[in-house]
């Protein structure tokens, strides 16, 4: 009887060895399937860093192009004005010559103003230190409006790219 248990202790050992070798190999599967997974994702995780890479010097490009492109259909646009001006130092002898200036200026206002720019209009209004650059003060009963504008500010669609420079009024002090 003793063989028998012993022979069953054996068994049941080889058994319990043969459930952990099994477990054991498991885990090994486990553990490459694990690793595989995380092989395709670093793979995937660096085209995607590269797609994105290629992704941002491609809207660089891009964008550098479009602005280089939009200064060159401003330029186009501006040079029947340049050709004006041209012809009118030419005539500056005659009487037509301020006339002339005169429609250089209606036409190159018309063509950045196609561009999108605006003049401030700022006499008479009270200062915006965001609008204005107060170069002058003068007495005035009209203290902190502008009085004059002696350099026109200007807007960019909507945004301001030069402050006017203006002379503002300042509150007269009475002298006993």
């Amino acid at each position: 009887m003793s063989d028998k248990k012993e022979s069953k202790i054996e068994r049941i050992e080889e058994q319990k060895k043969l459930e952990e070798l099994t477990d054991t190999q498991k885990k090994l599967e486990e553990l490459t399937d694990t690793q595989k997974k995380l092989e395709e994702l670093t793979d995937t995780l660096k085209r995607i860093q590269a797609e994105f890479e290629n992704y941002k010097k491609r809207v660089a490009k891009e964008s550098s192009e479009f602005i280089r492109c939009a200064s060159a259909d401003l330029i186009k646009k501006m040079l029947p004005v340049l050709d004006s001006f041209e012809h009118a130092l030419k005539n500056r002898e005659t009487k037509e010559f301020v006339k002339g200036v005169e429609l250089i200026f209606a036409q190159l206002s018309s063509v950045l103003a196609e561009a999108g720019l605006q003049k401030m209009d700022c006499e008479g209004k009270c200062f915006d230190p965001f609008c204005h650059e107060v170069l002058l003060h003068e007495d005035s009963d009209r203290e902190n409006i502008v009085l004059e504008e002696l350099q026109k500010g200007y807007l960019l669609n909507g945004s301001i790219i030069r402050t006017a420079k203006v002379k503002i009024g300042k509150k007269r002090e009475d002298k006993k």
